[in-house]
């Protein structure tokens, strides 16, 4: 199913361009969402794990490449969606994750990642080492960072050799948005400069060519750059196509490539759309995604406290601030303002740093007295209305569906951007 990404840029210069949605989430039920969605309408489901989330060390999720698949792979099976209908993505593989270590430690720890990722069977790979680590600059200079890549992209290629793989499909790219939005408020947000791109490309092809690593380069189907959309914690930056015409010409030069989205959560349909149609294929959704999901949950959370006799004041909502208080390393950073500005971040934040903590044995125990709390039970109408009026009635079946259906609503915005999959990918809603 690669093959599918191999047909993005040809697409695009036939003037018949799609574009396929990139899930980055570990949630278990995003993840379900994401699947049906694929069966029910016979497309491919991208699905990428990043490298704080699921690394070689187990990541936030506390789990490795290898693990994530099987994952993944039991939830698919579940759904009726054969393997073949799945594309695996590692995003931000690089020495991210431990940047604060000197710069030859981390780089050891993304090389052993990279290789975990590869041999567990991602076939999708961006390689991002665009930050600087321990006593270096924040940001990089491309030089570098194309000469890390290319470090990374020969361990990448000799471990696919090694297991009899299929060689990966690479997004290489300097202008890298910081994982998981920005943690500032956004005023506005220029797309990267055409001449910077045309520089990253160039350099990155030089690099790799004196690598020899020619056939590598020839599998890189995109670059990231930056097309002017962004999160932060409190406001959202739309897609401005009038501001990203002299960078989206310059995929005219470079037929080889499409550009990588990264960070278009929250951005309107209409917005996405027109992502897709300028060379921005590849839209990636993460915490847009757990923030439907998590805006579902507080609503049935106050549902179950209305409708069901000893449940409690929300006691979801206070189980993730009991947490999230015992443990502020993924959010306190990212967050700012007086006491009352912080716990409406913790919450309700677009940056959506809750998300690192639903895994959690308090919150997990929380979630599950919720589900338990509403199973078997009919949500009144009316009051289904008041706390979800987005959903139908028709949606409102056990709480599991109610919040697979939110989590579907953002899914089916990035699915119309993406138009129609060419048909020699997908027959009678099967994989081909």
């Amino acid at each position: 199913m690669d093959r599918i990404l191999t047909r993005l840029a040809a697409a695009r210069r036939e003037g018949r361009p799609f574009g396929i949605t990139s899930v980055c989430s570990a949630h278990p039920l995003v993840l379900r969402a994401a699947i049906r969605r694929a069966v029910r309408e016979g497309r491919p489901v991208l699905i990428e794990a990043t490298c704080n989330q699921v690394n070689h060390l187990g990541g936030y999720t506390g789990m490795t490449p290898e693990d994530f698949i099987r994952f993944a792979e039991r939830i698919a099976a579940e759904e009726g969606l054969d393997r073949a209908g799945m594309i695996f993505g590692g995003d931000h593989l690089g020495p991210n994750p431990w940047r604060k270590k000197t710069p030859e430690a981390a780089l050891e720890q993304a090389s052993l990642m990279v290789e975990a990722y590869v041999r567990a069977g991602f076939g999708k790979i961006h390689l991002d080492a665009s930050m600087g680590c321990a006593g270096e600059p924040a940001a990089l200079d491309d030089r570098t960072i194309a000469e890390r890549a290319a470090g990374l992209a020969e361990i990448s290629e000799r471990t696919a050799k090694a297991i009899g793989a299929p060689p990966p499909l690479y997004i290489l790219g300097t202008e890298v948005p910081v994982p998981g939005g920005a943690d500032h408020a956004l005023e506005e947000l220029r797309p990267t400069a055409p001449e910077a791109a045309r520089a990253t490309i160039a350099i990155h092809r030089e690099i790799f060519s004196r690598a020899g690593l020619e056939d590598a380069f020839s599998r890189v189907i995109a670059f990231v750059v930056q097309p002017g959309v962004e999160f932060g914690s409190e406001n959202v930056i739309g897609y401005r196509p009038e501001f990203a015409t002299e960078l989206t010409a310059l995929l005219d030069e470079e037929p080889q490539f499409v550009f990588e989205a990264h960070s278009t959560d929250y951005q309107t349909r209409e917005a996405l759309t027109r992502l897709v149609r300028d060379g921005f294929p590849i839209l990636k959704v993460g915490p847009g995604l757990t923030f439907a999901l998590r805006e579902a949950a507080y609503a049935l959370d106050v549902i179950a406290t209305e409708m069901v006799p000893g449940y409690g004041d929300r006691p979801l909502a206070a189980a993730m601030e009991a947490v999230m208080l015992s443990a502020p390393g993924d959010w306190q950073a990212h967050y700012h303002g007086d006491d009352t500005a912080l716990r409406l971040q913790r919450h309700y934040s677009y940056s959506d740093r809750i998300r690192y903590y639903w895994n959690r044995p308090e919150a997990d125990n929380a979630f599950e007295t919720l589900l338990a709390a509403l199973r078997g039970k009919t949500i009144p109408e009316t009051l289904l209305h008041q706390f979800l009026p987005q959903l139908s009635p028709a949606e409102a079946g056990d709480p599991e569906a109610i919040l697979i259906a939110a989590v579907d609503r953002v899914l089916a915005d990035y699915q119309s951007a993406g138009g129609t999959t060419p048909m020699n990918f997908c027959t009678q809603g099967k994989m081909a």
